[in-house]
C-alpha cells in the first residue's frame, strides 16, 4: 500500500562566483548585486504554493544547494528558514544542510550561519592540489580549504561534509590518494568522493580535459574505498562515505524515494499523494530573471506512473549498499513486491543480487555493473 514517505526540502540558490567547466547544474555567475531579499520572498511565496504537497507533514530535513548558497549572508539565510518554518513545522531532529566554497566564506561567519539554523555544512573541496584546483576553475586554494574544514569542526555544526572529486585532469594514483589523506586530517564525519564526468553543455564537453584511462581509475576507487575503510568512514552510497551516525539524512531520504519539496530557480520536486495513489514530479521555473518575474512558479508537473515506479524506485534505491526492503518496496511505490520478482530473478542469475524472504541484496558485481541490474526492468 502507498504510505507517506518522509518529507524534505530543497531549496536551490542559483547563483556562484563563477560557472565551473565541469559543472552542469542550473548556477550563473554573479553580475551585479544580487537579489537577496527580493530572492528570499520568491522562495516563500513558491513554497505557499506548494504548501498543498505537505499533507501534514513535518520537515525530516533541508538542503541549500546551488550555486553557491554562502553567497548569501548568514542574516538572510536565518530570515528564508525562519520564513519556512512559519509554513510548515520542522521535526525535532531536523538537518539542515547549506552548500559552502571555501573560496566565498568569510570564515568568521561560520558561527553566524549556525545560528541561523544550519546543522551541517557541505563544503566543496574537490581537491588539495593547486593545479588541478586551477584546471576545475575552482575559486579557492588549499589553505581556505583547510581553514574552512577547520572552522567547521570547531562552529557548533552537528556535521559537516567536505567534497572530493577523483579521475581529475592528469591526475595519478598517487595524487587521488593524497587529496583523501589531506581530507582525513581535517576530521570531517562525512566525505562525498565522486568521479570527475564529462557532461554536456558544459565547457568541459566543449573541449574535454585529458582524463585518466579506465584501468587507472579503476585503481583509483578501488584502493580510495579500501583507504577510507580504513580511515574509519563506511561507505553508504556510491559516493558517500561516512563516520557511524554521520549519513547525510537527506540524501538518504533521497535513494530511499523518500518525498521533498523544491523551490528555487529549476528546483525539483517529487511528492506522494495517497488519497488519490499518484506520484508527481514538479519542476520550477529555470531561469532568475524569469523565476523572479513569476506568478506561478511551477513550470512542469509529471506524474510517475504505475509502469515506471519500480525502474524510478531502482534508479534511487540501488545507490544505498545496505539491502533493499521489500516492504519499503511496497510502501514508496504501492506496489506489491512479486512486480520485481521476475527481474530479480534474471539479476539473481547473472550473480548481481541475492534474495531472501525480506530483502534484496546487491552482489559486488552488482555493484559494480548496476546498469546491468536496472536494464531488467526496462
Amino acid at each position: 500500500m502507498l504510505t507517506l514517505p518522509p518529507l524534505s526540502l530543497y531549496i536551490h540558490i542559483p547563483w556562484c562566483v563563477q560557472k565551473c567547466p565541469y559543472c552542469d547544474f542550473n548556477s550563473h555567475g554573479v553580475h551585479g548585486e544580487i537579489p537577496q531579499q527580493a530572492y528570499i520572498e520568491a522562495l516563500l511565496k513558491d513554497l505557499n504554493q506548494d504548501l498543498v504537497y505537505v499533507q501534514n507533514r513535518s520537515l525530516h530535513s533541508i538542503f541549500i544547494g546551488g550555486g553557491t548558497p554562502s553567497l548569501f549572508s548568514a542574516a538572510n539565510i536565518k530570515k528564508l528558514l525562519d520564513g519556512v518554518q512559519e509554513k510548515v513545522p520542522f521535526s525535532a531532529d531536523i538537518e539542515i544542510t547549506m552548500e559552502a566554497n571555501p573560496g566565498t566564506l568569510e570564515h568568521d561567519d561560520f558561527v553566524a550561519y549556525q545560528q541561523a539554523g544550519i546543522t551541517r555544512l557541505s563544503i566543496g573541496v574537490q581537491s588539495f592540489a593547486a593545479d588541478k584546483l586551477n584546471l576545475l576553475g575552482r575559486i579557492h586554494n588549499q589553505h581556505e580549504a583547510k581553514v574552512a574544514a577547520s572552522k567547521a569542526l570547531t562552529s557548533g555544526y552537528d556535521s559537516f561534509n567536505l567534497d572530493l572529486m577523483h579521475g581529475l585532469p592528469n591526475q595519478s594514483f598517487e595524487e587521488a590518494m593524497a587529496d583523501i589523506d589531506q581530507a582525513a586530517e581535517l576530521a570531517p564525519p562525512h566525505l562525498s568522493w565522486y568521479q570527475l564526468t564529462i557532461e554536456p553543455n558544459t565547457l568541459f564537453h566543449s573541449k574535454p580535459p585529458q582524463l585518466p584511462d579506465d584501468e587507472d581509475l579503476w585503481q583509483i576507487y578501488r584502493q580510495g574505498q579500501q583507504k577510507l575503510a580504513q580511515l574509519g568512514y563506511q561507505q553508504y552510497e556510491i559516493s558517500a562515505y561516512a563516520k557511524p551516525g554521520y549519513q547525510c539524512k537527506h540524501n538518504l531520504n533521497y535513494w530511499q524515494f523518500g518525498d521533498y519539496l523544491g523551490i528555487g530557480c529549476g528546483a525539483h520536486g517529487k511528492i506522494t499523494q495517497t488519497e488519490s495513489g499518484r506520484i508527481v514530479r514538479t519542476i520550477k521555473i529555470k531561469h532568475p530573471k524569469g523565476y523572479l518575474a513569476a506568478q506561478n512558479y511551477t513550470f512542469e508537473t509529471t506524474e510517475v506512473s504505475v509502469e515506471e515506479r519500480p525502474l524510478e524506485y531502482l534508479m534511487n534505491r540501488l545507490r544505498l549498499m545496505r539491502p533493499i526492503e521489500k516492504s519499503e518496496y511496497e510502501q514508496r511505490t504501492g506496489l506489491h513486491r512479486d512486480t520485481l520478482s521476475e527481474g530479480m530473478a534474471k539479476a539473481e542469475q547473472k550473480g548481481l543480487v541475492t534474495t531472501s524472504s525480506e530483502h534484496w541484496q546487491l552482489t559486488e558485481r552488482g555493484h559494480m555493473f548496476v546498469n546491468e541490474l536496472l536494464s531488467q526492468f526496462c
